[in-house]
């Protein structure tokens, strides 16, 4: 009876502590609405991972969960276009981020708005919905910061047909690749 008594208390211990780390690190959401469709649409389940910039910054292009300024109640998901001192313009249909144009295959549609030159504060980040003409996101007067991001979104688990990455994008190395070229043209 005494073995029984430990293991017991040992195999509850163990759950706990597992229990714990997961629902500290890892979260499951419902996308709630259309604002990032095609990439991820309302209904989907979404594994977000709340540590995931404890050891990595954000990068333009990261589908993260954040706690806007507008309803710190609620939870949006959205697309991280601007990082702290970028400047981002849109338009002509066209996002640009430091005078360079995003090349952005996953969006529903064309930005049908005007919006900046603004420069993103420090320490926020300015988000755009895939679904840019029915999004309510920066183009809206406002970034989040740091501590009102919740997590990046890494899984889609629901429906199974759509199992898999949730649509993450490289914005960077675009900005990346017209900063090397810029800088080759300017040495010749």
């Amino acid at each position: 009876m005494k073995f029984y008594l430990r293991d017991a208390i040992i195999t509850l211990g163990l759950a706990l502590f597992f229990f714990l780390i997961f629902n500290t690190s890892l979260q499951a959401s419902v996308v709630q609405d259309v604002s990032m469709q095609p990439t991820l649409i309302a209904g989907q389940r979404i594994i977000i991972v709340k540590i995931y910039y404890y050891f990595s910054d954000p990068k333009r292009g990261d589908i993260i969960i954040v706690h806007p300024p507008i309803d710190l109640e609620r939870e949006f998901v959205k697309r991280l276009v601007g990082l702290p001192g970028d400047t981002i313009e849109i338009k002509e249909h066209q996002v640009y981020v430091n005078n360079v144009p995003l090349n952005e295959p996953y969006l529903k549609n064309q930005p049908a708005y005007t919006y900046g030159p603004f420069t993103v504060p420090e320490n926020n980040y300015f988000l755009l919905g895939d679904n840019r003409n029915n999004s309510t996101d920066s183009h809206f007067n406002w970034t989040v910061t740091r501590d009102e991001i919740v997590g990046k979104a890494c899984w889609r688990i629901w429906p199974p047909d759509k199992w898999g990455s949730p649509g993450n994008y490289p914005l960077d190395d675009q900005l990346d690749d017209h900063t090397s070229s810029s800088t080759i043209l300017s040495t010749r």
